[in-house]
């Protein structure tokens, strides 16, 4: 029996088996950023797994970027949480929101009324964003935060952390890449601060090491996770130094004790973002870099990787783990339904 199948255990977090669901936006929530029921189904499908890694969740309004994504501010969509979380527990699963503030990578055309997009400085994300109202739309010129405002960014982090256990979720990820808020702190083009959020690599990721330094005081270390991906580039970011960034964060995290770190494999030559992890943080590893099932298994009985993360396997396989125990064939997922809306293409795949 491989090692993958064998528990483990992140922080306070644990966990039957070392196959974990990654996060993936699928954009089912209502317009006032509130789970729904497809969304219970969707993740009760999947409680085999050995972790769930819901959806990237904003922790305040001003945070929302794209269309139908969750928030978890409210006290409507604690409640809605709680049903999703209820329902992977039932299934002896486990569970943890991944919180993500867009910053700049948003549009009005996404956002509620009397909410503003900001970020770390007032420099436009050179990308467009698809809306249900008028399609693709260019992204807002957001407004640079005050220092005051960052610190209250991070108290909002905080309190989202309090929120998702109050909707019973087993812990919290930061998303720390994919452009938005604390990659756009750490950019070389999207932050020209002159306070201590920029100018050096120290400053640029001092946000993220704040933010989780605050996440992990309101709900303990053992809870918190944190997913970085070195020199992506998505959503206009440009970052020259990625290993020294990667370096910078995991120095400045280290002594918070975190339960995991999820880590993608570095998008430039030259950076070994999996050794890197190894060698310098201390918890649970979780690699991400579009493994199946044979790469996943040589990973973790190699001591790379602590657990490996699935995205597009889950979606059309509810029941992966089994599948991989029994070598079965895999489904294929349909691409027109990412993003739709509704139960098909989402909750409608058979076990």
């Amino acid at each position: 029996m491989s090692k993958l199948y064998e528990p483990v255990t992140f922080g306070e977090i644990e966990l039957k088996n070392r196959i974990v669901m990654a996060p993936m936006t699928r954009s089912r929530s209502t317009d006032a950023a509130v789970p729904t029921p497809e969304m219970v189904d969707y993740y009760a499908q999947r409680s085999s797994a050995g972790l769930i890694i819901a959806e990237g969740t904003s922790p305040s309004a001003d945070g929302l970027g794209y269309c139908r994504t969750p928030g978890i501010y409210s006290p409507e969509q604690i409640a809605a949480w709680r049903a999703v979380t209820d329902a992977v527990h039932e299934g002896s699963g486990r569970i943890v929101l991944q919180l993500m503030h867009c910053g700049r990578v948003a549009t009005r055309d996404n956002k509620p009324a009397n909410t503003e997009t900001v970020g770390p400085s007032a420099i436009r994300a050179e990308v467009k964003l698809f809306t249900d109202t008028v399609g693709m739309a260019a992204t807002d010129m957001p407004r640079a935060l005050t220092r005051d405002e960052v610190y209250g960014v991070i108290e909002e982090f905080r309190q989202a952390a309090i929120n998702a256990r109050e909707a019973g979720f087993d812990g919290v990820e930061l998303h720390g890449t994919s452009g938005y808020l604390p990659m756009q702190f750490m950019s070389e083009n999207a932050n020209d601060r002159t306070d201590e959020f920029g100018g050096s690599l120290e400053n640029r990721v001092r946000f993220t090491v704040l933010a989780l330094k605050g996440m992990a005081e309101a709900i303990g270390p053992g809870r918190i996770g944190f997913r970085f991906c070195p020199g992506n580039a998505f959503n206009d970011i440009v970052d020259s130094q990625p290993e020294a960034t990667l370096r910078a964060l995991l120095n400045g995290i280290k002594p918070l004790g975190l339960a995991y770190l999820h880590i993608m494999k570095a998008h430039v030559p030259g950076v070994d973002a999996f050794a890197i992890a190894r060698e310098q943080f201390n918890g649970g590893l979780i690699l991400n870099d579009g493994f199946d099932r044979d790469s996943a298994m040589e990973a973790v009985a190699s001591g790379a990787a602590d657990a490996v993360s699935f995205a597009r396997h889950f979606i059309a396989n509810p029941n992966l783990v089994e599948r991989f125990q029994t070598d079965r064939e895999l489904a294929q997922f349909d691409r027109n339904t990412l993003y739709s809306g509704g139960a098909k293409g989402y909750s409608d795949y058979p076990v």
